[in-house]
């Protein structure tokens, strides 16, 4: 494994531009599978005890629910992962029925959220969480594909450590059921359906390019020495986020051994000049902390001249960079 010197990633550095700021971070998480788990029992020995599916009757004011759903898609791309959710009844409006709260908002429910999310392949990557009121209008800095909900994004993990944002539904394909109802039989009692969340994050840590090297030799991309269409190069970034195997925060990433390299947790994306670039490789550079090595191949297509490099983690993108290509 070549060694990463402070010398040649200030060299490899100089040939970096400073692009265009990173855009919004907007998950549109679809989940499946979605059931209400309403507690309308008096009797809590009788929770979970039925495999067969069972409504609930009715849905008072202050009555408390569990959700449990799905994730199976995260921005159009397969995902796995869950959807936990617990609250409350609290049926709000300006001018309310029998039963109802009154109140100047229009809301359904006091709810908090966590978004536990996978990989395709199972692959842990992070955890979200957001809490707030269900129903009626979204977050005045919701993306326009919300319809409902107003929910704060208050942390995470993993990928997602120390994000902030807001929260809303876009669409809700949901079933109620009683507490009574088993959970472990949710996914054959329950018809498929899609729910929709967006989620506008505001990341405390971005990836972000500090250095590309040539692959073959590893000198440092530079106007005097550029890129060519279909090589490999190397880059060093930095806001990947966590690894497999884990490794204590602060700790440097160990020397190399062949086939026990610190694999980064999240899914990565790479453009060249706006193309899909293949990556091959995204590890824990060794020796250093905080900094990893992601190979990729400059796509063909690629036009000369000073070009952009984008590199995305976890779906939050970074600061575009340029590079020489000839």
């Amino acid at each position: 494994m070549k060694p990463l010197s402070a010398v040649a990633i200030f060299t490899a550095c100089t040939a970096i531009l400073l692009g265009q700021a990173p855009p919004e971070t907007i998950l549109t998480i679809e989940a499946d599978k979605t059931v209400f788990y309403y507690d309308d029992l008096a009797d809590p020995t009788k929770k979970a005890t039925s495999l067969t599916p069972l409504p609930v009757s009715a849905l008072p004011n202050f009555m408390s629910a569990f959700i449990l759903a799905d994730i199976v898609t995260i921005n159009g791309k397969p995902a796995r992962g869950a959807i936990v959710a617990r609250g409350a009844q609290l049926v709000l409006r300006d001018a309310p029925t029998a039963g109802q709260g009154i109140a100047d908002v229009v809301r359904n429910n006091l709810s908090d959220f966590h978004f536990e999310i996978q990989q395709a392949d199972s692959t842990p990557i992070g955890s979200i969480v957001a809490m707030g009121l269900g129903a009626g209008n979204p977050p005045l800095d919701a993306p326009t594909s919300a319809s409902a909900g107003n929910f704060v994004v208050v942390g995470g993990t993993g990928a997602f450590q120390g994000v902030r944002g807001s929260a809303a539904t876009v669409s809700a394909v949901l079933r109620s059921a009683s507490m009574a109802e088993n959970p472990i039989n949710r996914r054959i009692n329950t018809a498929p359906g899609i729910w929709k969340v967006v989620v506008h994050l505001i990341p405390m840590i971005r990836p972000a390019v500090t250095a590309v090297f040539h692959g073959e030799d590893f000198s440092p991309v530079t106007p005097e020495n550029p890129a060519r269409a279909g090589e490999w190069l190397v880059m060093s970034a930095i806001g990947l986020g966590s690894t497999r195997p884990r490794l204590d925060p602060g700790q440097p990433f160990p020397e190399w051994v062949a086939g026990k390299e610190y694999l980064v947790n999240s899914p990565l994306e790479v453009r060249v000049g706006g193309l899909p670039a293949e990556v091959r490789n995204a590890i824990g550079w060794p020796g250093q902390t905080n900094i990893y090595r992601v190979d990729f191949r400059v796509p063909d297509g690629v036009k000369p001249g000073l070009v952009s490099l984008a590199l995305t983690a976890a779906w939050i993108a970074g600061p575009e960079v340029k590079i020489p290509v000839q």
